[in-house]
């Protein structure tokens, strides 16, 4: 019996693109948190006596700054060697051959496989034929799983390979293959990496993605960590996925349905940041605060969105002193409304509602109806169309959206300004 660690995209020194925090925030602290979590890995490798590592690619998150970076995983991967522990790796889309300009020697008991072809290495003492190649580019659209080497015979066969199968959501489809290529390889498991979420694909053979070790953004929500593999006659007997993370991040929806004033608001708030917290298991919290639901406050909510911003981050920070910081807000909600009445009434007004409401317009004849409207898309500056919260004008979903809220806005207008009595 023996047991090994399979992780993927640590991304060790990863930058944090995009990180909106406050000032009093431990920004350094949150910074080295890939760091902190690979020495959890360490430790945990230690600590279950493991056999060896492997590691499926995005060891770091493309060339370093400085040799910082290379020397810090070096120090950590001495502490395996004083126990025997033994490293394999791939490179993946983050780390391939091509982005990286800095090297180091890496201490021999690490084993970096080359992008050329695939190779094995062989542990003799236990039996193990670990198979892998690396990314020679960022972008590898070849299928590598099909130049892979037949199962060793006699061994315990692990294919170590950055990948998105057949294709992730969020994740850009490199070295494209499916279940029935890797099963077609005859391994008893496949180390896979590039896909951040955890997921057991297979479990005959298996195919497991353990997910990065350390969310890095608000896309990478909660908890992260390594899988640990035991395995028994040449046969998985058990799989645990272990928590190596420091800081999660969560996007926590509140609905605001019912909350008349302000008041009520931050009481929902402070709930759900309470959840929050319940939900960290010690860790630090980064948040996202998406705030729903039809409520009167919809309006304050709005105008004041700056202040109320403000305020909704000094609750955060009091309930959970440092461990709690509320990275943005996201307002979903709408105006709360009693239309029933307006509508059935025979009054100009509430016939003008009535139409508004029952109004259908075809997303795909909207140029037809306006030929400029190209001419403005096109105009659009390009930081509204990119980046992580994309306007996309073509998009029918957010289309529909966007004239469902100012169907809404127009009617709360009508009868807010007294209009309708």
């Amino acid at each position: 019996m023996f047991r090994f660690i399979h992780a993927a995209d640590i991304h060790l020194d990863s930058p944090l693109r995009g990180l909106e925090l406050p000032e009093e925030a431990p920004l350094e602290e949150i910074r080295a948190a890939s760091r902190r979590a690979l020495e959890n890995l360490v430790e945990l490798a230690v600590s279950k006596e493991v056999a060896f590592v492997v590691i499926a690619g995005d060891l770091y998150d493309g060339d370093w700054r400085d040799f910082h970076t290379g020397l810090f995983f070096n120090a950590c991967m001495l502490k395996l060697k004083e126990t025997g522990i033994r490293v394999f790796v791939v490179s993946g889309n983050h780390d391939a051959a091509n982005q990286m300009t800095r090297t180091l020697q890496l201490p021999d008991n690490v084993h970096m496989f080359s992008s050329r072809k695939p190779k094995t290495e062989i542990i003799d003492a236990i039996n193990v034929a670990v198979h892998g190649q690396s990314f020679a580019n960022r972008a590898v659209s070849d299928n590598l799983s099909l130049e892979y080497p037949a199962a060793k015979s006699g061994y315990f066969n692990i294919g170590l390979l950055h990948t998105a199968l057949s294709g992730r959501e969020g994740h850009e489809p490199y070295a494209p293959c499916s279940i029935g290529d890797l099963s077609a390889r005859g391994y008893q498991y496949w180390a896979l990496g590039h896909v951040h979420n955890r997921e057991e694909v297979s479990k005959d053979p298996w195919i497991v993605f353990p997910g990065n070790i350390q969310g890095r953004h608000i896309r990478e929500t909660g908890a992260k960590g390594c899988t640990l593999v035991t395995v028994e006659d040449n046969i998985v007997s058990e799989t645990e996925h272990i928590d190596l993370d420091v800081l999660r991040w969560q996007v926590r929806k509140v609905d605001l349905a019912g909350c008349s004033n302000i008041d009520e608001v931050y009481d929902q708030v402070q709930k759900g940041f309470e959840e929050a917290l319940s939900e960290a298991e010690g860790r630090p919290m980064v948040v996202r605060l998406e705030l729903t639901g039809a409520t009167k406050a919809h309006q304050k909510l709005h105008s004041q969105a700056a202040h109320l911003a403000d305020e909704f981050g000094a609750i955060a920070m009091n309930l959970g002193g440092s461990g709690l910081w509320l990275e943005k807000v996201k307002l979903r909600t709408k105006d709360h409304i009693d239309t029933a009445a307006p509508i059935d009434s025979d009054t100009p007004i509430g016939m003008l509602l009535g139409s508004l409401q029952s109004l259908a317009v075809d997303i795909e004849k909207l140029n037809e109806i306006d030929p400029e409207l190209t001419t403005f898309i096109n105009k659009l500056p390009s930081e509204l169309c990119t980046g992580e919260d994309t306007f996309n004008p073509r998009d029918p979903e957010q289309l529909a959206e966007i004239i469902a809220d100012v169907k809404d806005m127009l009617t709360a207008r009508l009868i807010s300004e007294g209009q309708i009595q």
